[in-house]
């Protein structure tokens, strides 16, 4: 029988670790608490969390910090905390490593269909065989023979279209950035040309017959870039 995760949170207020601490416990999760970004990182490295909860506003030093650090030696996914809601300050996390984001105050149902989904993919990442490859029953995605289809039918893509869409679902269910898929996709001197974004996005839509409004694959995320929604029906 496989163990129940571990999650490492990591906030120096001491209500929201014990908020967290019963939430977590409660839907069957193993639970690390750490009240310092010291301490935090030490628990990181010797007990190995399956998921780390992060707050930005630590009081020995700032989230974005201790994520950096984090990143040199751990994939771990990691959500931060924050009661900033600048879509600024999302950008600046989401860029430097951290897979979510979620606003302080928050509700715990929500909170934890965003660690399901963290854990889902993190699982998925983990099987190589399933790697390169994404169905629904309607749509399929084989990165490894770039092809793309709906219903069955092979879609057509151009460059552009077919690497922005592999990059979000290379990364499903988490957020990539504006800069990072202008960046990734276009280079580097072009990481403000959102408006290219934008329509190669909207091409792929209409191609894939994904209403923006209530998106079934590709969601944005306003101020901050897209999502890849993986369907589990």
């Amino acid at each position: 029988m496989n163990a129940s995760p571990r999650v490492l949170v990591i906030d120096d207020e001491p209500q929201i670790r014990r908020f967290l601490d019963i939430g977590l416990r409660a839907e069957g999760y193993q639970v690390l608490q750490a009240a310092t970004a010291a301490e935090g990182l030490a628990l990181a490295a010797t007990r190995e969390p399956d998921l780390v909860i992060l707050d930005i506003g630590l009081s020995d030093r700032e989230g974005h910090e201790v994520l950096a650090e984090l990143r040199q030696w751990s994939q771990v996914p990691v959500l931060m905390l924050s009661v900033r809601n600048a879509e600024a300050e999302k950008v600046r996390a989401l860029d430097a490593g951290a897979n979510d984001y979620v606003t302080k105050p928050f509700g715990i149902q929500e909170l934890m269909a965003r660690l399901r989904a963290l854990l889902r993919d993190r699982a998925l990442a983990g099987t190589p065989e399933t790697q390169p490859c994404y169905d629904d029953g309607r749509l399929g995605i084989d990165l490894a023979r770039r092809e793309v289809r709906v219903d069955g039918e092979l879609v057509p893509l151009t460059r552009k279209e077919y690497a922005v869409l592999a990059l979000l679902v290379r990364n499903a269910g988490h957020v990539v950035t504006q800069p990072q898929l202008l960046r990734e996709v276009w280079g580097a001197s072009h990481v403000h040309d959102s408006q290219y974004l934008r329509i190669v996005v909207g091409k792929l839509r209409q191609k894939l017959g994904d209403d923006p409004a209530e998106p079934r694959w590709l969601k944005t995320e306003p101020g901050v870039g897209y999502r890849f929604l993986v369907r589990e029906d």
